[in-house]
């Protein structure tokens, strides 16, 4: 299993259209064979920071749900939300292999 890690600089004052995007791609990820664990939005302390997890059952998997981008029209569309927002000011993602319990 590969973990997605993404680190969002949002818009605060976008946190609507953010939480959109937010909605759309978890949506698209558990679509196409991945798990979604969620995003997580600012609560208290930094309002601008926000991350997202999900996972693959591989790097393959992954790469195959990535070659949908720029092309696939649902894909298209939740990008659109952040372009025409601008709620998302920069992201960075990580990948991590989980150690889970057990």
């Amino acid at each position: 299993m590969i973990t997605c890690v993404v680190h969002y600089t949002i818009d605060p004052v976008q946190i609507e259209a953010f939480e959109r995007f937010a909605r759309e791609w978890m949506r698209l990820v558990a679509m196409h064979g991945g798990i979604h664990h969620g995003y997580f939005l600012p609560a208290e302390g930094a309002s601008d920071h926000a991350e997202a997890l999900f996972s693959f059952e591989s790097l393959a998997a992954y790469e195959r749900y990535r070659s949908r981008f720029g092309h696939d029209p649902e894909f298209v569309a939740a990008d659109r939300i952040r372009e025409e927002s601008g709620c998302v000011l920069r992201y960075e993602r990580t990948f991590m292999r989980p150690l889970l319990p057990g």
